[in-house]
């Protein structure tokens, strides 16, 4: 294997950038507007995600698509096959999130973004050119593995680059993009359900292409992760790009510093579970005990549970479904002017998390917000059930959905993706995060494939009933929330680490940092420029 530089080489820029330091506050540069935006721009892979998300939800609904789909004469899509268009992007994306974490471990996180992104593309082509069923659910598979490599490394990614300070609003700011694809696709949906040719469902299928493009050619020109290069050995490019990345000269204190805490944190990390051929490093995962708060097992079971739960609070059921839902109520006049209403309040809420999520914490908001909705959607259940036929109460029905969105779109909308990407250490990041995102979209294939079965009025005919159900969900998920849950604010990737050792759930929003991996391990310029030696003897 070529390297840039020669071993020797290596030392002398380790020695030049990484010193040793035990003061808890001088770990990471202060906020600058560079960093800033290249969070911002790496969040505007939520929008494509979100995008591909919702279009479907009012394809779905179409004249013209049901009977492209069907033959003249058809009136709707039954439930086998609105479940299978609608769940089979989930399919996809639970392998490509897998795949994804092998090759951000492999190639880094931004050719694994960018891959995707082309991978998607392929998928946006086959559906476009779709003139029945079948081309638009292998379509719609090809695009789940490129969305499953985004969704998973973007999240990674952002969490990698992101100053501690603001990593809650960066990351957050990947679920505002997500609601923002979706209030996208709702909008192209509401202009093109009239037409009478495949305009109208070709041009919001393929109009995806252009966010993915967007995507791949930003995320070109951002840097590397820095932990990226730790992780294999060329400390050298870690200090250049958080140079970069903090906005400090190469020689700064601050990227001396924060370098020399990651490299001591992953040293620690080393030392307790080695890396090992491929499929040990996948079971490291799965290794430790379940009682210990630290273990990789804990964090593994944390961030994979963590997703499915969010997809427990229903909120998938209003945007994939949410038109033909508002549909078979049979009192609203125009459900697909409902679900843009449903939508845009996804998108008004979201950006209030940017304040809270640093302010309040994760975990507040995720306990606070389980609450929230669970108290709505009991009030949608008993509402629908009560007077399914009267106009008003329809009214309030749909009021409180919008509220319930709102509580969603503030707390476990942005709060389950920034845990994830803040709960495991770097030996297993890459593949923790891909875990974590694959069980979310197991959970929402799963729940895509059910759902019809449970509202359609050919099937289980619950109707609003099914609020009944996904309150019940949301009552595990306070729990779950209130037992399970730590409290990440405000510390760095290094620092969560630390907390999940010392700590549990219930006490970590006291815990205070007080000391570094730097210190502890007595990591010295020395020391760190061996490191760089070592490894790049070993590639």
């Amino acid at each position: 294997m070529e390297h840039d530089h020669s071993a020797s080489d290596i030392e002398k820029e380790a020695v030049a950038v990484a010193r040793p330091q035990g003061d808890v506050t001088r770990v990471e540069a202060p906020v600058t507007v560079k960093a800033y935006m290249m969070c911002v721009f790496a969040a505007f892979g939520g929008i494509f995600f979100g995008y591909d998300s919702g279009y479907i939800s009012g394809v779905m609904g179409m004249k013209y698509f049901i009977e492209t789909i069907n033959g003249p004469g058809a009136t709707f899509l039954p439930s086998k096959e609105k479940s299978l268009i609608t769940s089979i992007l989930s399919a996809g994306t639970f392998f490509g999130a897998l795949m994804g974490g092998d090759l951000a471990d492999w190639v880094g996180r931004r050719p694994t973004i960018i891959f995707g992104c082309l991978v998607f593309i392929v998928g946006v082509i086959l559906q476009t050119a779709s003139q029945s069923l079948g081309l638009i659910v292998a379509g719609r598979l090809v695009a789940g593995f490129g969305v499953g490599f985004v969704s998973a490394i973007i999240i990674l990614y952002m969490s990698e680059i992101a100053p501690r300070k603001v990593r809650g609003a960066m990351v957050s700011g990947y679920q505002f993009c997500i609601c923002l694809g979706l209030l996208l696709a709702s909008c192209v949906d509401y202009g093109t359900q009239n037409r009478t040719d495949s305009g109208s469902y070709r041009i919001p299928i393929g109009l995806q292409m252009a966010w993915a493009l967007i995507l791949a050619t930003g995320i070109f020109f951002l840097p590397e992760s820095p932990r990226f290069f730790v992780k294999k050995g060329k400390l050298d490019k870690a200090a250049g790009v958080l140079s970069r990345l903090r906005d400090q000269p190469l020689d700064s204190d601050y990227v001396r510093d924060e370098l020399a805490e990651i490299v001591a944190n992953y040293e620690f990390e080393m030392t307790v579970v080695p890396n090992g051929n491929y499929f040990q490093q996948w079971a490291n995962c799965f290794r430790g005990s379940l009682w210990q708060g630290g273990s990789y097992l804990r964090r593994t079971i944390l961030g994979t549970s963590m997703q499915m739960m969010q997809q427990w609070t229903g909120i998938n059921f209003i945007f994939y479904f949410g038109t033909t839902f508002f549909q078979q109520l049979g009192t609203i006049d125009d459900p697909f002017l409902m679900s843009l209403v449903t939508t845009l309040v996804n998108v008004c809420s979201t950006p209030i998390s940017f304040y809270t999520m640093e302010k309040f914490g994760r975990r507040s908001l995720l306990i606070w917000g389980a609450l929230g909705m669970l108290i709505c959607e009991f009030i949608v259940a008993i509402v629908g059930t009560c007077k399914p036929d009267d106009t008003m109460a329809i009214k309030a029905m749909l009021a409180f959905i919008c509220i319930y969105i709102f509580f969603f779109a503030t707390t476990w909308g942005p709060a389950s993706w920034v845990v994830i990407g803040e709960v495991f250490p770097l030996p297993i990041r890459a593949k923790g995060v891909a875990l974590s995102t694959a069980s979310n979209w197991l959970w929402n294939c799963i729940i895509a494939v059910i759902t019809p079965y449970m509202v359609d009025e050919d099937k289980g005919n619950l109707g609003p009933k099914v609020f009944y159900i996904w309150g019940g969900l949301c009552t595990c998920c306070f729990v779950y929330a209130y037992m399970l849950v730590p409290e990440t604010k405000g510390l760095t990737l290094e620092q969560v680490d630390q907390m999940l050792s010392e700590s549990t759930p219930r006490t970590s929003t006291k815990w205070k940092p007080h000391t570094t991996y730097a210190a502890e391990m007595g990591m010295t310029e020395k020391t760190v420029a061996g490191h760089a030696e070592n490894r790049s003897d070993s590639e």
